[in-house]
């Protein structure tokens, strides 16, 4: 009996084996690669994402966001009847900011190796543009940007980020996987002569387009990019020698060329002897710098914002800030930007092609001569000039520029992990 029962049961498994229903499974249409789908998930994911220079980044976008209400509410509800008018339009540069941050963010920053010359020759009509009767608009004796309804694009802002990227082309020539970097402590070729007379003939076109405007402070920040660059990219010292010499006697004759010019350079010399006139601003900001003292007056009471300093909420921000935060404030505020400065030089350093590596000095390079220019004018450590702080100042297409210049290195950055990755597999 036992045997039966055992063999009956062997059976009925037989037989439901046999007879078991098919059950009919989606399957993928042949046309679908599991693996890319897969790869392009592992690209998008986070952890190829510098998350600390991003955070930091955009914590100095909020603060300037901040800083800008505090420094514009009260002239902008007398002159505008809104005390949140330059806060809105900034937040708008902030929103186009970091949708521009994350679009360059998820493109290959190759692509700008291959379009280099082309955003060059985009960044110098845009230039030209200005001068055109019914494209460019003129504000306080100066024609510097393009009107587009109710908002207005500064094409000078964008013209330095162009010839950072025409530089590193310049340098690295075509793309090429082959030509990679080994290693961070491989040095690259010294340039050759017709590589630095194609940088000093792009840049001193774009000097001399932005100097018609006027515009001497963006003229300023353009040359002295261009030369650290050529330092950076292995230009002998001799040979910046030779261009230094030149590029000064351009400088003195734009000062005698200009008495508004060098009525600026005699007040900051002494700022007091015309107090009511050219060292009007000066003295302004050296008033609010020692208001703040070490700890600051605190947020929002700020006095030299009531229409006391000229361009609190653009230009002479940096004092506001010292007037609200104090030297604490300020301390905190060049670890910052030099903690930022030192994070895109060490991603550069760290690149494997020398396009990337280039991309990134020159970025940082922006950021430090700009941030470094703006604190030295709102001190009167050089001569009055208008330039905007990064990330901080009033300024929808420099924010636009500075944030999506981010996202460039974050993408090194991303591309960097991706290829120590393939190489490990």
């Amino acid at each position: 009996m036992l045997s039966v029962s055992v063999n009956g049961g062997v059976k009925k498994q037989r037989y439901r084996r046999l007879h078991k229903p098919k059950i009919k499974r989606n399957r993928l249409p042949k046309n679908i690669n599991v693996n890319k789908i897969v790869g392009l998930i592992h690209k998008i994911t986070p952890k190829y994402c510098d998350v600390s220079l991003l955070s930091v980044i955009l914590g100095l976008v909020i603060f300037g966001a901040f800083m800008i209400y505090s420094a514009s509410n009260y002239n902008a509800q007398i002159y505008y009847g809104d005390a949140f008018y330059y806060t809105i339009k900034q937040l708008i540069g902030v929103f186009l900011g970091t949708v521009g941050l994350g679009l360059m963010y998820f493109i290959d920053y190759h692509r700008l190796q291959r379009l280099a010359y082309v955003i060059l020759v985009i960044a110098l009509i845009l230039l030209i543009a200005v001068f055109i009767p019914g494209i460019g608009s003129s504000k306080l004796g100066a024609t510097r940007w393009i009107s587009i309804g109710s908002f207005s694009i500064q094409p000078s802002e964008i013209a330095k980020f162009a010839l950072v990227i025409f530089i590193a082309r310049i340098f690295t020539g075509k793309f090429n996987a082959d030509n990679a970097i080994k290693s961070v402590e491989q040095r690259l070729p010294v340039p050759k002569w017709w590589q630095v007379l194609a940088v000093l003939l792009a840049g001193g076109v774009m000097c001399v387009l932005i100097i018609l405007e006027p515009n001497m402070s963006i003229t300023m920040t353009v040359g002295i990019i261009m030369f650290v660059l050529l330092f950076l990219c292995g230009v002998r010292l001799k040979t910046l020698g030779l261009i230094l010499l030149p590029a000064l006697a351009a400088v003195v004759v734009m000062l005698i060329a200009a008495p508004y010019r060098l009525k600026r350079l005699s007040a900051f010399i002494d700022p007091w002897a015309n107090p009511k006139g050219e060292g009007f601003q000066l003295i302004e900001s050296l008033y609010a710098i020692a208001n703040g003292g070490f700890w600051g007056v605190g947020y929002g009471h700020s006095i030299q914002k009531n229409m006391f300093l000229p361009f609190a909420e653009s230009d002479f921000i940096f004092a506001i800030i010292a007037e609200e935060f104090g030297l604490i404030g300020c301390l905190m505020l060049f670890f910052v930007f030099g903690w930022i400065i030192y994070r895109i030089f060490s991603i550069g350093r760290q690149s494997k092609d020398a396009f990337g590596r280039y991309l990134c000095y020159g970025i940082a390079t922006v950021i430090m001569v700009q941030t470094s220019l703006n604190f030295a004018v709102a001190t009167g450590s050089i001569p009055p000039t208008g330039l905007p702080l990064p990330f901080i100042s009033f300024g929808g297409t420099s924010l636009l520029v500075f944030m999506m210049a981010i996202g460039v290195v974050l993408n090194v950055k991303k591309q960097n992990e991706l290829s120590y990755i393939c190489k490990k597999k």
